[in-house]
């Protein structure tokens, strides 16, 4: 089955419906199913063939879901970047995917030339305005060369090459074939969220990821997709966006996102009455947060818990159960649900022995959602897929009945004397403290213990903590051992362009000069505070 089906059959039942909204450009079922075979058919007529894989590095407009149905209706893989990545991390990715085609939007056209050796795979520039060496995104819409149906492919065929962020050396392409992105669809549409036909989604976090993904489900059901037209994240704006066009459902929010809306909210200026879901995910949030969001926007918070390798789908946790948990003051609001509904999870010690429930290991998860591998790359899929369960590198329990929390990703626990300290345990203690709007905690090196727990905090706007103030609210609510030993500030904590706090750059500041990342030695540390 071609996933480009959903786009067709959605256009079959209701081809009036408004499929694309972005600004004053408003694109119907009915037409985007036709402009994804003309983009499709014009991809092939450059002589691609069946498995060819076409990157595209745009900013959030029609242009991306149409390059990606097209690419569907083709039987072409679709490699997507993200349009903060720099231009030699735009080329890394299209070369090691071997992409033929590149299509991007003007603003990527300096960066692109600047560094043209990087692109040397690339046959085809498409530009979607004029610029040199490119052709136009018009020559994709000849109706010459328009496909009368998408092609025959085989579920097991590539369609879909997501990229990793890279926290771990250069990114690696996590392989989705057919299968996956039907199992993508179905799964959100039964376990977080039913979009229904005629719903507004509005997109206001990159498409070329998360939201783009979850567009999957809202096309399939025929729900109008409205695209955020700032670049940049605009709480008031998207709060008037809501209010005017009655959204339903905002289709994907980073934690950090979440955070900014709050510090934005004015009670009673906007009608968010017309919200039934807001999906969020990529990063953990944390329990306060997640209160405040809730008293603010209403029950309308869906968490989801996976990653590239196993796309939108490990667990989850819909809105009614999050605000009814949220009302009870049941703990679990801070797991990140229980396993969805086709999926296999556990957790694991290191010899890949399943662990009883309240012990911590690496999540590990299988099933058809699960990546077919890492594009061209053996050892490392061999490595991520062992004894056939794909490892995620996140460390997590379960509790008795089947709700996962998650404290780290391995390689983010700080080992301080021997204890074991998962950063997000002592976050979640931190955040909680009124004058705090963000923290990101890690280990830096101490002689004595190895590691030393380090907090950098943002603090909200307009207040202001001491150290010492932290440290004795962490020391009243956990473990000496876990409580930080320093404490930082910042005006902003930076984030990548996923939405994610930068911790593994903030840490590394902290152990310039030192061989190793674990353990003391080496240096004097480079102190901050």
């Amino acid at each position: 089955m071609n996933t480009c089906i959903f786009l067709q059959n959605a256009s079959r039942r209701n081809p009036d419906t408004l499929a694309l909204v972005h600004g004053d450009e408003k694109i119907t079922y009915r037409d985007f199913y036709q402009r994804a075979l003309t983009i499709g058919g014009n991809l092939l007529a450059l002589g691609l063939k069946a498995g060819d894989r076409v990157a595209f590095c745009l900013s959030n407009s029609p242009r991306i879901l149409e390059t990606i149905y097209g690419c569907f209706a083709a039987g072409l893989v679709v490699v997507p970047t993200n349009a903060r990545l720099h231009a030699k991390e735009i080329a890394y990715i299209v070369t090691n995917s071997g992409s033929k085609v590149l299509i991007h939007g003007p603003e990527f056209q300096s960066g692109i030339v600047e560094n043209i050796g990087g692109f040397a795979c690339v046959e085809h520039r498409i530009c979607l305005a004029t610029a040199e060496g490119t052709s136009t995104y018009e020559t994709l819409l000849n109706p010459a060369n328009q496909l009368a149906a998408p092609v025959d492919v085989q579920q097991t065929d590539p369609c879909w090459l997501f990229y990793t962020s890279g926290t771990t050396g250069k990114p690696k392409g996590a392989t989705w074939n057919h299968r996956t992105v039907k199992i993508v669809i179905m799964n959100y549409l039964a376990d977080l969220y039913n979009i229904q036909p005629g719903e507004v989604v509005v997109h206001a976090a990159p498409m070329s990821h998360g939201s783009g993904i979850i567009a999957l489900p809202a096309v399939a059901r025929g729900a109008t997709n409205v695209i955020f037209e700032n670049k940049s994240f605009e709480p008031k704006e998207l709060f008037a966006l809501i209010e005017k066009m009655k959204v339903s459902h905002i289709a994907f929010l980073a934690p950090t996102q979440i955070i900014k809306m709050l510090e934005e909210y004015e009670p009673g200026k906007y009608d968010f009455s017309s919200l039934r879901a807001i999906c969020f995910g990529g990063a953990p949030i944390y329990v306060e947060h997640l209160r405040n969001a809730i008293k603010a926007f209403g029950p309308v918070f869906t968490q989801l818990y996976g990653q590239g390798e196993s796309p939108i789908t490990i667990t989850g946790m819909n809105a009614a159960v999050t605000a009814q948990m949220a009302e009870a003051n049941d703990p679990r609001i801070g797991s990140t649900g229980t396993i969805r509904t086709d999926v296999e999870a556990r957790v694991v010690d290191e010899n890949d022995n399943e662990l009883p429930p309240g012990n911590a290991g690496e999540v590990v998860v299988r099933g058809d959602i699960v990546m077919a591998g890492y594009w061209n790359n053996p050892e490392a899929t061999a490595e991520a897929m062992r004894n056939g369960w794909l490892h995620t590198g996140d460390i997590g329990a379960f509790d008795e009945n089947g709700y996962l929390f998650l404290l780290d990703r391995a390689k983010d626990m700080i080992i301080s004397g021997g204890n074991n300290v998962y950063p997000r345990e002592v976050e979640e203690v931190i955040v909680a403290h009124p004058a705090v709007a963000n923290v990101v905690v890690f280990g830096v090196p101490h002689e004595y213990w190895g590691e030393a727990v380090h907090a950098v905090i943002e603090c909200q706007p307009g207040m202001s903590v001491s150290a010492k103030e932290i440290i004795d609210h962490c020391g009243r609510n956990m473990a000496g051992y876990k409580k930080p030993k320093s404490v930082d500030f910042m005006d902003k904590l930076p984030v990548s362009g996923y939405g994610k706090v930068m911790r593994k750059e903030i840490r590394e500041t902290y152990w310039t000069g030192h061989e190793g990342r674990i353990g003391g030695g080496g240096p004097t540390a480079n102190k901050k505070g």
